[in-house]
């Protein structure tokens, strides 16, 4: 029975050349062998999120447009693109089972229902795929019996074989990107070739730089492409017509980033899916249920553009740019007639260059970059990435003055003047987001260097992320709540003081309490604070900011830096006279901080009964947790920790016998490096009456080092022993830190 009616389909077919001629006998056939009352035919329409219905039975026919959504049976299937059997589709409860959403309303048939004989009692809904995408969708009404597993099959069958015959008709074409092979811009053996590269035809992204840097086709062509394959339309990034949704963070950012999915929104704020291969409808129903949306569009995206929607990318750019930048620079460099001509800092390539370097060290999170000239050899481009410095690239020599050049124009300081150092500020667009950097260039022997350091542009870490010791965080979280006093974070340029002193703001800050900060340059922004940026040309220092903000009515101020001595004073004036006072100092340890203030001509008296804590902190890199590996300590190492840690105090540790250390692997997601990011080790001194003591009579930094100790402060490198036995870094990084092996 399903052979002769599939061959009766295919004779059908055979003879027609369109749908629409063959649509009368293909429903004389289908409504004998189902055995129905009525065939209703949807078509989706070509890059919307719908279908309507020019082909149904008479006399129920009827144009309809129904949205690919679970609000209608015939949406439902498309969305799903799951066939389904409707016993009674009046049944609520069993529609609501498939999908709470799931209703009769808005049917092909809703007109007639209710009024006999044209009462809908059963539905076969079956979608029309091709090449993995919907085409359209065959319903099948009012079966005289009942709808069985041979129907679904012999349907499924039919579907299939129209979706073939009718592909170009309906829409769609055989592979995504066989519109390239149409427009010439790629041969198909070219195509094929490079779909069977291992790994490539399953990796959306890399196939893209291929397209792009192998064969020079333009990302929109790509996107177009897509499009007519997949029959939704193509977005690419845009950031004045489309913003993130409202409700995207309910989406696990890894999730996203792994399927290749972005939750936009037009202007209107209509949800958008926006997808690399927007046929995956079990993905769609996922997000459907998690952002609880009932209408949505979908698009189809690349691969960078959806990245760059989360945040992790801003330009088609492949890896292959940077080295096709430098190229067409190395080639116009060889043209130069006179090796001593000036190339102008206009130029397209020194232009592009200069961008890719500072996104380049957005993507890569490094907190600085520096220019190098060389004497009668290529500038070096590094990049200082968790406290490393890391070779990018080589300029020419021939393009360091153009490079330089540009660079000073973008911080608005004098390009003429190359004899003296100069400071300057520049700010770029990554990802829709604002990055601003301070820019210094001093004048050398081989020409003019230059050092751009990335301001941070985040809030304020929270607390708990600072990877403080237990006992650590609980004696900071009671300083901070004092209601007078000055606490401070001491430590080298870059060790991450500012972050801290804004993690203690973040905690504090609560509607009770008025909060002040003077800084140079505020990097971190916190809603509920005050914030001001120093001014030193106009003589707006941080100790006449300071006397002003006693005049504004603060609980908390913050001090960006204690820089001299009349700072130091007003500071510790401020907390004697109920204020909480937080600021930094460039120290290497937390008692040695005492000494340092109290040489600066403090009153020994008023700091020590001023002073309600001192953190000392050092950032030291963080192991890969995906490629660590463990290993047994050697007896070198054991005596190392024993030695280093104190033989009074290496019983808290509770070491066993055999210790389990962790090593630098390297892996794809470290780049092979064995580390990734930095992690915090800190050293709390906390205010005791015996400290207080102490300072009073002038004791030297190992007595008030030793009193410390015996009042809870664990130094630097203990603190790092401790990460070290976590498995957070490795004994390497602590031998670093103290300076000893």
């Amino acid at each position: 029975m399903a052979t002769a009616a599939l061959a009766q389909v295919q004779s059908v077919l055979d003879h027609y050349s369109s749908l629409a001629d063959a649509f009368i006998a293909l429903e004389a056939v289908l409504l004998v062998v189902f055995n129905v009352e009525r065939i209703n035919l949807f078509q989706r329409r070509k890059y919307q999120q719908d279908l309507i219905s020019p082909f149904t039975t008479k006399p129920f026919f009827q144009r309809t447009t129904l949205p690919i959504s679970p609000q209608s049976i015939v949406g439902y299937v498309a969305l799903s693109q799951q066939a389904l059997i409707i016993p009674d589709p009046f049944d609520t409860q069993a529609l609501h089972a498939i999908h709470p959403s799931l209703q009769l309303t808005g049917q092909l048939n809703e007109k007639f229902d209710g009024q006999s004989p044209h009462t809908t009692s059963n539905i076969l809904c079956i979608p029309i795929m091709h090449a993995g995408v919907l085409l359209g969708v065959v319903q099948l009404v009012n079966k005289a019996n009942a709808f069985g597993d041979d129907d679904l099959t012999l349907g499924t069958n039919i579907a299939q074989m129209l979706a073939q015959r009718f592909t170009y008709e309906l829409g769609g074409t055989q592979r995504p990107l066989d519109t390239l092979v149409h427009r010439k811009c790629i041969t198909n053996d070219a195509l094929d070739a490079l779909l069977m590269e291992p790994g490539l035809n399953d990796n959306p992204k890399l196939l893209l730089q291929k397209l792009i840097s192998e064969h020079r086709i333009e990302p929109n062509l790509i996107g177009q492409s897509l499009s007519i394959h997949y029959q939704v339309p193509y977005i690419s990034y845009d950031p004045e017509r489309y913003h993130v949704y409202a409700n995207a963070n309910r989406l696990n950012e890894s999730y996203l980033k792994h399927h290749l999915i972005a939750i936009i929104a037009n202007n209107n704020d209509k949800p958008i899916i926006l997808m690399a291969q927007p046929n995956n409808a079990s993905i769609i129903l996922e997000i459907e249920r998690a952002l609880n949306i009932a209408s949505y569009d979908i698009a189809v995206g690349l691969a960078t553009d959806i990245l760059q929607f989360l945040g992790e990318s801003d330009s088609h750019s492949c890896p292959a740019e940077m080295d096709e930048i430098l190229d067409e620079i190395s080639m116009s460099a060889d043209d130069l007639d006179d090796p001593i001509e000036e190339l102008s800092d206009e130029a397209p390539a020194v232009v592009r260059l200069v961008s890719r370097i500072l996104h380049d060290a957005t993507r890569l999170t490094a907190s600085d970059i520096h220019i190098d000239p060389q004497k009668s050899a290529p500038t070096r481009v590094r990049m200082r990435v968790d406290g490393i410095c890391r070779d990018l690239n080589q300029i020419p020599a021939s393009h360091h003055n153009a490079v330089i050049a540009r660079i000073k124009i973008m911080a608005n300081v004098n390009i003429a003047e190359k004899r003296i150092p100069q400071d300057g500020k520049l700010t770029f667009k990554h990802s829709d987001q604002l990055i601003e950097v301070r820019v210094a260039t001093l004048p050398t022997i081989a020409g003019e260097g230059l050092v751009m350091r990335i301001l941070a542009s985040s809030g304020a870490m929270p607390i708990d992320q600072l990877n403080l010791s237990t006992e650590n965080m609980l004696m900071l979280q009671g300083m901070a709540r004092k209601p007078h006093g000055i606490m401070l974070v001491v430590g080298p340029t870059g060790s991450g003081k500012t972050t801290t002193l804004h993690a203690i703001l973040g905690h504090l800050n609560t509607p009770d309490k008025k909060i002040w900060t003077i800084e140079d340059p505020v990097e971190i922004t916190q809603p509920g604070l005050q914030q001001v940026q120093v001014n030193p040309k106009i003589g707006f220092t941080f100790a006449n900011a300071l006397r002003a903000f006693l005049r504004a009515d603060p609980d908390i101020i913050l001090i960006g830096e204690m820089r001299d001595k009349e700072t130091a004073h007003a500071a510790v004036n401020a907390s004697l006279t109920g204020h909480l006072v937080l600021s930094t100092l460039h120290t290497n340890s937390a008692p040695e901080t005492i000494t340092r203030l109290l040489d600066l001509g403090l009153d020994s008296i008023n700091f020590s009964d001023a002073c309600v804590g001192i953190l000392a902190q050092r950032l030291i890199r963080s192991l890969c947790p995906k490629c660590k590996a463990p290993y047994q300590a050697t007896p070198e190492e054991r005596a190392f920790i024993h030695r280093q840690y104190g033989a009074d105090m290496i019983a808290e540790l509770n070491l066993k016998t055999d210790i389990t250390l962790y090593k630098a692997v390297g892996c794809q997601q470290c780049d092979d490096i064995g580390y990734i990011g930095r992690t915090g080790v800190h050293e709390l001194l906390t205010m005791t009456p015996t400290l207080r003591s102490l300072i009073y009579h002038s004791a030297n930094v190992s007595e008030l080092t030793k009193q410390a100790m015996c009042d809870g402060m664990r130094t630097l490198l203990q603190d790092g022993i401790k990460k070290m036995l976590y498995g957070i870094t490795d004994i390497k990084q602590i031998q670093i830190l103290g300076g000893v092996k």
